[in-house]
């Protein structure tokens, strides 16, 4: 029977899953990566230990699921976004470490382009806000920084990519350079209106324009493995952005369908349809997916730190262990305390994009101790999912559209498994949260377009009747209680931007 092989390369970790033909997980693997903080604010990645633990996933998958590769008809990539790796196209060495979505070593870049009246060029041509979060001045940096790197560029020695872009050239043998629209969006250099690399933003950064990927449909035709690398090659037939993934993956295809999904950072997508929705409030107009030469647009919030928060109680106060003792921890917290913790490790994402702001821990008293710190952690991320679709809702209102977004929130990522965080997050909405039975939604998105690419799997309209509820939460908490920690919330976040 034909089956799918889904690459998910995240942001700590690299993941292979193998679908069968129904679209059912019947095997996976996964393997962690270390992070390189080389400064406060900087996050690398080595680009060996992504191909390495991509490599080793999909190999480890494919011999769990006791299949032969003929049996693969086609392979799916979803990638961490933004992320720039930079390479020499004669060796394939990168020039660098990776420098990941999350670095903010460009905020003073960003900050006097932004003063020379640089940011509205880059918010038309892109939908994006002038900021590190994005590729753009990574790669800028990079060719600054590594001795030779722009002499090299400008000879055309030197390739460009994001995570995707990267491990399409080593799975392929280097024969293609190719990214998808989606990643192409996120790069800060990719015209969304026009679909072209914008020559603007990439003379104004010193970016060669031969350096950058061929930008093709999520549903393209990405070549094909070269024959040592898994037995047999192997056509990769679906690429998009782990954010865009997920909205494929919980079937977000009419406009005003929302999805929020909660891995390292958190990212919620409202579809609006062929036409991009340019928002007043700070968010960001990309797109949601293009499929047979369409593209269909969407408006994103972005928060950095979401499950993160959860690692740095395990990782940085080592107060759990495993992520999963959080639900009891919030749930024997004190009630009486209050605690609010705003996770601005590396600055906050959307609405506010204040890049200079950092954590914060407020209400603090005597008796306050783990459990009040794990429950604070877990709601801490529905305050800020909050935050997106107060801003949503004011772009919507803007266009004279009658609908909401997040009257229905579809959730997706590893935390949403704890109940608790899920239904703070209805409760702090005031809207119903509905958890789908496959909750690891970015690879199912990755493998349904690399599947119906194929012609294993249906289109769009038969895949989204196939999604299943697995539990909807419904808000239990009182408006008057919902409105007072809302704006303790919001209280708090300013006083981070103020330090």
């Amino acid at each position: 029977m034909p089956h799918i092989l889904a690459i998910d390369q995240g942001t700590t970790s690299s993941r292979a899953m193998i679908f069968d033909e129904t679209m059912q997980v019947v095997a996976s693997a996964q393997e962690e990566f270390p992070q390189i903080y080389p400064r406060s604010g900087w996050v690398e990645h080595d680009p060996a230990d992504l191909w390495s633990t991509v490599a080793g996933s999909c190999r480890a998958a494919i011999e769990r699921a006791g299949i032969d590769p003929e049996g693969i008809a086609a392979i799916g990539i979803t990638n961490q976004r933004e992320t720039t790796v930079v390479w020499d196209r004669e060796t394939g060495r990168p020039v660098a470490n990776a420098i990941v979505w999350q670095d903010r070593r460009t905020a003073d870049l960003c900050a006097r382009l932004a003063g020379e009246g640089f940011e509205e060029v880059v918010r038309d041509k892109t939908g994006l806000l002038l900021d590190p979060y994005f590729s753009a001045t990574k790669l800028a940096w990079i060719l600054d920084t590594v001795e030779g790197a722009r002499d090299r560029a400008r000879a055309g020695k030197l390739a460009f990519g994001t995570v995707d872009s990267y491990l399409i050239w080593r799975m392929t043998g280097g024969r293609v350079h190719a990214t998808d629209a989606t990643n192409a969006c996120r790069t800060m250099l990719y015209d969304i209106s026009h679909h072209r690399w914008s020559r603007t933003i990439c003379d104004r950064l010193g970016i060669p324009m031969s350096m950058l990927p061929e930008v093709r449909d999520t549903n393209g035709d990405f070549g094909t493995t070269r024959p040592d690398l898994f037995g047999r090659p192997i056509p990769i037939r679906g690429v998009a952005g782990d954010q865009q993934a997920a909205t494929l993956g919980q079937a977000c295809f009419r406009p005003g369908m929302l999805k929020s999904t909660y891995g390292t950072g958190c990212f919620a997508l409202l579809n609006t349809g062929p036409e991009r929705v340019t928002s007043s409030n700070r968010l960001l107009t990309t797109i949601a997916y293009q499929l047979d030469g369409t593209p269909t647009y969407a408006l994103e919030g972005s928060i950095f730190i979401a499950g993160a928060v959860v690692q740095w109680l395990r990782d940085g106060l080592r107060s759990i262990r495993e992520a999963r003792e959080t639900q009891a921890l919030a749930e024997a917290a004190d009630p009486e305390q209050d605690l609010v913790l705003v996770p601005a490790f590396t600055g906050l994402g959307a609405p506010w994009w204040a890049p200079q702001a950092r954590g914060a821990v407020f209400g603090l008293t005597r008796n306050s101790g783990p459990a009040e710190l794990a429950k604070a952690a877990l709601e801490s991320v529905g305050y800020q999912t909050r935050d997106l679709l107060e801003a949503m809702n004011r772009d919507i209102a803007a266009t004279g559209q009658a609908r909401r977004a997040g009257d229905v929130l579809r959730v997706d990522g590893g935390m949403v498994a704890s109940d608790y965080a899920m239904q703070f997050l209805s409760d702090i909405l005031g809207a119903d949260v509905d958890r789908p039975e496959v909750i690891e939604t970015t690879a199912l998105g990755a493998a349904w377009v690399a599947g119906m690419a194929a012609g294993l799997y249906p289109g769009p309209e038969e895949f989204a009747r196939a999604w299943k509820l697995e539990r909807r939460f419904t808000p239990a908490m009182d408006a008057p209680t919902r409105a007072a920690r809302y704006a303790r919330w919001g209280r708090a976040v300013r006083a981070t931007m103020e330090v």
